[in-house]
C-alpha cells in the first residue's frame, strides 16, 4: 500500500513524463507559440481577412489547437474582428481603447471579447465564408468547453499538479496579448509606418512573442496582406511560417501589401493618377520624410543660433512630430503650436498645404479622372517649381511611378 501512494505521490509531483524545470519551460513556450501561430495563421490572416487560403491539414489542425487550447469559435473570433476593422475607433468598436479606454481593454480585453460574441446581429452580419461542417458544428462551436477540459487532463496527466499551472498560461496566453497587448497598446502606443485612418501603431519592428501582430499599424493599413512586415527591419514570424507552409503546398498567398513602382520620369498622367491611390499610404509616408526632414533642418537652425530652449524650439519639435499627420489625429492642444511653427516657415507651410493638396487626390470622390490627372498635373509643376528641395525631389519620383 505505501508503494502504490509513493506512486501517486511522485505522480502528483511530477507526472508520467517527469520533465525538469526547463524542459516544463521549453513545452510551455512551444504550446503558446502554436496557439499564437494558430490565430495569426488561421484565424485572422486565412479566416477574417481571406489574405491565404491554407490546406485542409494545416486547415483542421489549427481548429482542433485553438479549440483545444483557447475554445475560440471560429465564427465568433472572425466576425468581432471584421466589425473592428469595419467600426474602428467608434463606438461600436468591439475593443478600442479610443473610446473604451486603455486600461478597461488590457484588463477587461477578453470581458470584451464574451459579451460581443454574445450579440447575434454581430455574428450573423460578419461571420460569412467561416467553416460550417459537422464537426464545427456538432463538437468545435456546440462543446466550445471540451476542448480545454481535455488539454487540463492531458496536462495533468503529463506533468502532474505543475500541469494545472500551464495550463492556466495556456488560457490566459490569448487574453493576455491578443485580446490585451495587441487589441489595447496596438491602437494606443507605438510607431506608425503608415497614416491609416485609426489609431494603429506597431509596438515593435520584431518579436517572437505575438506571431507579428506587433506590427499592428502594418496590418490596419493593408489588412487584406498575408504578410505583416513592410520594412527591411521588420520580422513577421507569422509569414516565415506561412512561406513554409506555401512551400509544402498546403498553403497559397492570395495578397500582400502593394509595392510602388518606378520606372522612367515622365508628365504625370492616369497612370501616375493610379500608382498614387493605389499606393497612397506609401506615397504618404515618403511625402512625411521629406516634411520630417525640412522641420529638423529648422531646428538645426534655431540650434545654430542659440535658441534651442526658446519656445520656437519647442514648437518645431512638435512640428516634427505631428504636422506629417492627417489633422483629425493631431491632438486638439497641439494646433496651435504647430500653427505658430508654420507661420514662422514658409517652408513648412508650403509643405503642409501641398501635403493636403495631394490627399484630397482620394479623397474627393465627386471629381472625374480627367479632372484629377489634371490637377495632379498641376501639384506635380507647383511642387517644381517651389524652389523647396523637398518637394522637387518628391515631385520626380512621383512623376515616375506607375502602377
Amino acid at each position: 500500500m505505501n508503494a502504490f501512494f509513493d506512486a501517486l505521490l511522485d505522480w502528483v509531483a511530477h507526472g508520467f513524463a517527469d520533465f525538469s524545470v526547463w524542459q516544463l519551460v521549453i513545452y510551455a513556450l512551444v504550446v503558446t507559440h502554436i496557439t499564437i501561430a494558430a490565430v495569426t495563421i488561421f484565424l485572422h490572416r486565412a479566416q477574417a481577412h481571406r489574405a491565404l487560403d491554407l490546406g485542409p491539414i494545416p486547415s483542421h489542425f489549427f481548429r482542433f489547437w485553438l479549440w483545444m487550447t483557447t475554445g475560440m469559435v471560429t465564427r465568433e473570433w472572425v466576425a468581432i474582428h471584421r466589425k473592428h476593422h469595419a467600426k474602428c475607433e467608434t463606438e461600436e468598436d468591439p475593443h478600442s481603447p479610443q473610446t473604451r479606454g486603455l486600461k478597461k481593454v488590457l484588463a477587461e480585453g477578453a470581458e470584451l471579447y464574451r459579451a460581443e460574441a454574445k450579440n447575434a446581429e454581430t455574428i450573423a452580419k460578419y461571420s460569412r465564408g467561416t467553416p460550417e461542417d459537422w464537426i464545427e458544428r456538432n463538437l468545435y462551436t456546440k462543446h466550445s468547453a471540451l476542448g480545454v477540459s481535455l488539454m487540463l487532463i492531458i496536462n495533468v496527466t503529463l506533468f502532474g499538479a505543475i500541469g494545472a499551472t500551464i495550463w492556466a498560461l495556456q488560457m490566459a496566453w490569448i487574453p493576455i496579448w491578443a485580446a490585451g497587448v495587441v487589441n489595447g497598446i496596438g491602437h494606443y502606443w507605438g510607431y506608425r509606418n503608415f497614416e491609416a485612418p485609426d489609431a494603429s501603431t506597431n509596438l515593435t519592428p520584431w518579436t517572437l512573442i505575438i506571431g507579428g501582430e506587433e506590427l499592428h499599424n502594418n496590418h490596419h493599413t493593408y489588412p487584406t496582406s498575408a504578410k505583416f512586415s513592410v520594412k527591411p527591419y521588420e520580422f513577421d514570424i507569422g509569414w516565415l511560417y506561412i512561406r513554409v507552409l506555401e512551400t509544402l503546398g498546403m498553403a497559397k498567398v492570395r495578397k500582400t501589401a502593394p509595392k510602388l513602382s518606378l520606372g522612367e520620369i515622365k508628365p504625370a498622367d492616369a497612370r501616375t493618377l493610379e500608382a498614387l491611390i493605389a499606393n497612397r499610404y506609401e506615397v504618404m509616408a515618403s511625402y512625411a520624410r521629406g516634411l520630417k526632414s525640412a522641420c529638423a533642418a529648422e531646428l538645426e537652425k534655431i540650434k545654430a543660433e542659440g535658441g534651442k530652449h526658446t519656445e520656437r524650439f519647442a514648437q518645431f519639435k512638435l512640428a516634427t512630430r505631428w504636422l506629417h499627420r492627417d489633422e483629425e489625429r493631431i491632438p486638439a492642444d497641439v494646433h496651435g503650436y504647430l500653427a505658430n511653427a508654420r507661420a514662422a516657415s514658409p517652408v513648412i507651410d508650403k509643405l503642409v498645404t501641398m501635403r493636403e493638396e495631394l490627399r484630397q487626390m482620394w479623397t474627393r470622390t465627386n471629381v472625374s479622372a480627367e479632372q484629377l490627372v489634371a490637377d495632379l498635373q498641376a501639384w506635380c509643376r507647383r511642387a517644381e517649381e517651389s524652389g523647396i528641395a523637398e518637394l522637387q525631389a518628391f515631385s520626380i519620383r512621383l512623376r515616375a511611378a506607375h502602377a
